[in-house]
Formats: C-alpha cells, sequence, structure tokens
C-alpha cells in the first residue's frame, strides 16, 4: 500500500506491507508552511500544494520499485480546509484551513440565528470559525463577487483528485468534516445551505474510489496508473485506525502542532456531550472527540519566547513535582476548539512571582495542555464510556516522554506511546487494505505504557479545578450564548 499523507505542515508518503508494516526506506517528506497573516488568517496555496503532493508521489514511485507492486494508494488529509474554484476547476481562493479564525464573527451570529445544539445533533460540528458554515457566510459578506464567481466549493483533496483523474468527488469523511452534512443519512444539509445561499450543485460528489490516472499523470506514475485511490479520508478517523483505536474501549491521542482525543464507535452515539463533535470515518464508523489549537505549537513558542535552554530540558522537567509549580496556565494561544470553541480566546498565566523561572513555565505549560485534554476525557465518558486505554501518537509526545507521563497523571488513564508515530499514514495504508479484502484491525507495534500515578492524579485535580476558574474569569463571561461552554467545568475522573 502507498499512503499519501497532507497535513498542515507537511505532505509524506510512506509504503506499506499486506500486514500493515511500514516498509524501510519508503517515507518521502516535504514540509512548508501556511501562510499566516493579520486578522486570524491561515492558508496555503493551491498550487504550491499541489507541487508537493506530485514531488512526493515521484519520490514514493521511484522507492516502491525497489520493494514490489503497488496495489492500491490510500490517502490521509486535514479536515476542514475549504477553497473556492470555478466551472473549469481553477481556484479562486486558496485553501482555508481549519486555524483561519477570520469567519469568527459570522460563526457569533450563526450562532445567534441558529439553533445551536439542533444543528450540532444533526450535523455533528459545532458552529465555528473553523467549519464551512462560518466560513462561507465570511466570504459571502467579505468577498461578494468572489462568492458569486464561484461554482464548486472544494477541500483541497477534492481539487486534487479532480486534477489527476478529471473526475470531482469526496470521501464521507471529508464531507462530515464540512459541518455541511447531515449524521443521519449521510446528505447534505439543505437547509443550511439554502441559509447561506450555496445551492447544493455547488459541492462535491460522494465518491469512494477513483482509479485511471489522466495521459500525463498515468506516464509520470505508470505503477499508480490503474490501481485503485481510495478517496481521501480524515486525518483523525485515520490516526484512529492506523493506532489500533477502533473499539471504545481504547482512545486515540493525538499531540502534533495542535491536539486531538478521539473514539471510534460503531455507529452514531446516542448522546454527544457538550463541546464534542462526531464526524465519520466511512457508513459504518463514526469518531467522536474534541480537538486542541495548542500542542506541539504551545510548546514551540514557550522555548522560543523564553529562550528556554532545550539541552538537559527534558530531565530538568522530569525533576518537577506534578503540579508544583505554583502556575495556573491557560494555553490558548491559538484560541480554542473544543470544548469551548471560542475561536477569539487567548491565553494567560496566573500566579506568576519573582521566583518565577523559564523551566517552571515550560512545565506549567505542558500541564496546562494536559488539564484541557482531561476536559475532552470527561466529556467523552459522559458520551462513549468504558475506555481503559489512551493510545497516543504525534511527535510532541514521543519527544518527551515526561509530557506522556503527565498526561497519564492529568487524565487518570493508562497512555500507551505506540511505536507508530505517523498514525494517520499507516490508517490511510490500512484503509487501502480493507479495499482490497485485507484486515485493518492489525495493532501496531506495542510502546511504553504509563500508568497514572494515584497522588498526582489528584495533585492535577487542583489544578484542573483553579485552570477552569481562570478560564470562567477570561473566556467564559463572554460566550453566555455560546453552547458547549459548560463543558469547560467538566467532570473529573473518579469523581462522577
Amino acid at each position: 500500500m502507498l499512503a499519501l499523507d497532507v497535513g498542515t505542515s507537511s505532505v509524506r508518503s510512506m509504503l506499506f506491507d499486506g500486514a500493515g508494516r511500514e516498509l524501510p526506506g519508503g517515507e518521502v517528506q516535504l514540509r512548508y508552511q501556511p501562510r499566516v497573516g493579520a486578522g486570524g488568517a491561515a492558508e496555503v496555496g493551491v498550487e504550491a500544494l499541489f507541487e508537493l503532493c506530485t514531488r512526493t508521489l515521484d519520490g514514493a514511485v521511484r522507492r516502491a520499485r525497489r520493494v514490489g507492486e503497488v496495489e492500491a494508494v490510500g490517502v490521509s488529509t486535514f479536515w476542514h480546509g475549504l477553497a473556492a474554484a470555478d466551472a473549469r476547476m481553477r481556484p479562486l481562493t486558496p485553501v482555508i484551513l481549519w486555524s483561519d479564525t477570520r469567519a469568527g464573527r459570522q460563526a457569533e451570529r450563526l450562532r445567534r440565528e441558529l439553533d445551536q445544539e439542533a444543528y450540532r445533533r444533526r450535523d455533528g460540528c459545532p458552529l465555528h470559525a473553523s467549519y464551512w458554515p462560518a466560513k462561507l457566510a465570511w466570504l459571502k459578506a467579505e468577498e461578494p463577487a468572489l462568492f458569486g464567481r464561484a461554482r464548486h466549493w472544494v477541500s483541497f483533496c477534492d481539487l486534487l483528485y479532480q486534477r489527476l483523474f478529471g473526475e470531482l468527488g469526496t470521501s464521507a469523511s471529508m464531507a462530515s468534516g464540512t459541518g455541511l452534512r447531515r449524521l443521519q443519512d449521510g446528505a447534505w444539509d439543505l437547509e443550511l445551505l439554502e441559509r447561506l445561499g450555496v445551492p447544493p450543485q455547488r459541492l462535491p460528489p460522494p465518491a469512494a474510489e477513483m482509479s485511471g490516472l489522466r495521459t500525463e499523470f498515468a506516464r509520470r506514475w505508470p505503477a499508480l496508473a490503474r490501481v485503485p485511490w481510495l478517496t481521501a479520508a480524515g486525518d483523525g478517523a485515520l490516526a484512529n485506525l492506523g493506532s489500533g483505536c477502533v473499539a471504545e474501549s481504547h482512545r486515540a491521542l493525538t499531540v502534533g502542532t495542535s491536539g486531538a482525543l478521539r473514539t471510534m464507535t460503531a455507529g452514531r452515539p446516542d448522546r454527544l456531550a457538550a463541546g464534542l463533535w462526531c464526524y465519520v470515518l466511512d457508513e459504518r464508523r463514526h469518531l467522536v472527540g474534541g480537538a486542541l489549537s495548542n500542542g506541539g505549537n504551545l510548546y514551540a513558542w514557550m522555548v522560543r519566547v523564553l529562550a528556554v535552554r532545550e539541552r538537559g530540558l527534558e530531565a530538568r522537567l522530569r525533576r518537577m513535582a506534578p503540579a508544583a509549580t505554583g502556575l495556573t496556565f491557560l494555553p490558548l494561544l491559538a484560541g480554542e476548539r473544543a470544548p469551548g470553541w471560542a475561536a477569539q480566546a487567548s491565553g494567560a498565566i496566573g500566579g506568576l512571582t519573582q521566583t518565577t523561572n523559564a523551566d517552571q513555565i515550560v512545565r506549567a505549560g505542558l500541564e496546562a495542555v494536559a488539564l484541557r485534554f482531561a476536559r475532552l476525557d470527561a466529556a467523552l465518558d459522559e458520551s462513549v464510556p468504558g475506555a481503559r486505554m489512551l493510545v497516543a501518537s504525534g511527535a510532541a509526545l514521543a519527544a518527551s516522554p515526561v509530557w506522556a507521563q503527565i498526561m497519564a497523571d492529568a487524565i487518570g488513564k493508562p497512555l500507551l506511546l505506540g511505536r507508530q508515530f505517523e498514525a494517520s499514514a499507516r490508517g490511510a495504508a490500512l484503509f487501502a487494505l480493507e479495499r482490497l479484502g485485507g484486515s485493518s484491525e492489525r495493532p501496531p507495534g506495542r510502546g511504553r505504557t504509563f500508568e497514572p500515578r494515584p497522588e498526582a492524579h489528584r495533585a492535577y485535580r487542583a489544578s484542573y479545578l483553579r485552570q477552569g476558574r481562570l478560564y470562567d474569569a477570561l473566556v467564559r463571561d463572554r460566550l453566555l450564548d455560546t453552547e458547549g461552554t459548560a463543558a469547560h467545568l467538566g467532570v473529573w475522573n473518579g469523581d462522577h
């Protein structure tokens, strides 16, 4: 299987065998930086990203020749990105990423005008700037001429496949992340589309897979010309598949630039706790969870701004006792998604004194992110109870056993740090393997397990409550009309 993983900081390809094992020497990765601008802009050019994908596939095909024949292609990509295209599928906008907050005002207006809880139950997504409804409303208000010229509203991989195959189509997974697809029957939300002024014909039709590359690409990659390409699925859903979290007993915890905690279910859950979303991998598997805008990016910011001496930092952090810095950290430097969905929220640190040092701030920041995950875990316990284990992936946790232990202690569940760090790419390969009749239930190699320590968990309980009070003082009072802010008080594990 060839897996193409289109992320928000890199494009990579990896090769896997029929047992879901990565083939050594088969990875190609090209990094890039999205454009971040004033007013909350976060976008990437379509042409630049398409060029990265084709170059990555060039390298993948060359490396595949050494190990065997490619039988299928699976593709993972970021959810929620939106681009406009004209009648000839030429892009009219860059890809507007999930982290773009310029549609925050339109999201607030939609929350005032719609029954937001009924919408979330119907379509699985909160009304937030990350999703297509707010982005479309913003473009309609700010760029009416462009909005009128647009004939297609698509994700990046919809454009990618249209160029490669001459056919437009999107997966159920990507459609579920737009905020415009009904959970019950998988159809577009016609009532909401009418309100936004978007005919359903301007959204991509459903497609599970494609094959038969257009001539120029068939000549460029003859090994991929006739094999099935599964249409791109959301990276979070595939990360669950790739990390072996396909049952309600195991939750996937990912910390890269941002973070997420997700549970896969065999059907739509009966209850969706405040602050959570529900997407799909395919028509039979749903994904329930929440995402944080702040993860590894917070660590990078602290190291850079505080001029932290990174050499020996892990050892210095390990020597600090849990919740002992005296600081209360609200780690919302990149705004907030789950559980409160306050796009314009900002960070804060309470308890600073003249004796506070940079290492203490870093430790408090890592603990603060773990406490945000604890809130998501409590909400998931309400919606999909029964989780016994967290399975972690992502470069940020892989690089810091200290942070992994903090996560286990703060959340109160064992955390398995698997050896398969690129869980989304592996999930794309397993998804392709399913298409060929194979089994995707192939857990990655076991890694190190971090058990929660009772005394540390009790110490973090007080920090959890202090963080909630700081959030209430600085953010919640401005969001009283937003469904889901009550989730910030959460339920501490063991206090049900």
